[in-house]
């Protein structure tokens, strides 16, 4: 024993907070947060809305309105949610954008910290109006333009005149 060192005490080796203390709470905290989010995901049927199945809509109450007037609607014996509302063109594109509306769907929906009058993000928007032209692109292309709007060229939204077609907002 050492003169510097009090009797009864012992001595760590110098850095095992930073070798062994550090990692494993952050393997702990981690092991946990994953886990937790891998309930969280069961839970609540996460995997539904990887599907083409609409009634996936309906694990939010919110959503009901926006059901019952889909299958009320035009849409409801040609198209999906997933038709609508998810890329098409790229496996990738289509599982960032499920990921990402997945995440803030249950962020808000979990939270209640979403508007009652719930809008469509700009960049979905994008991706419906690209699930319009998928579809009805032949029919709409002689009618389809630009228009002037201050002072730039902007192509005409099929959502801007058609916004209520799949479901009423």
């Amino acid at each position: 024993m050492s003169a510097e060192q009090p009797q009864g005490t012992s001595q760590q080796p110098r850095g095992f907070w930073t070798r062994t203390v550090f990692p494993v709470t952050v393997a702990v905290l981690f092991g946990v947060l994953i886990g937790l989010g891998i309930f969280t995901f069961g839970y609540a049927g996460g995997m539904a809305y990887f599907g083409h199945d609409p009634q996936a809509c309906l694990q939010c109450h919110s959503m009901k309105e926006n059901y019952d007037s889909w299958q009320a609607g035009p849409h409801a014996h040609a198209a999906t949610c997933q038709d609508c509302h998810s890329p098409h063109d790229n496996p990738v594109a289509w599982l960032v954008s499920e990921a990402d509306n997945g995440f803030w769907h249950s962020l808000k929906f979990t939270t209640g910290l979403y508007p009652e009058n719930i809008k469509i993000r700009d960049h979905n928007l994008e991706i419906t109006e690209h699930a319009c032209l998928k579809c009805h692109g032949q029919m709409t292309d002689a009618m389809r333009g630009t228009r002037a709007h201050a002072g730039s060229d902007q192509q005409i939204s099929c959502t801007k005149c058609h916004a209520n077609v799949g479901h009423m907002r």
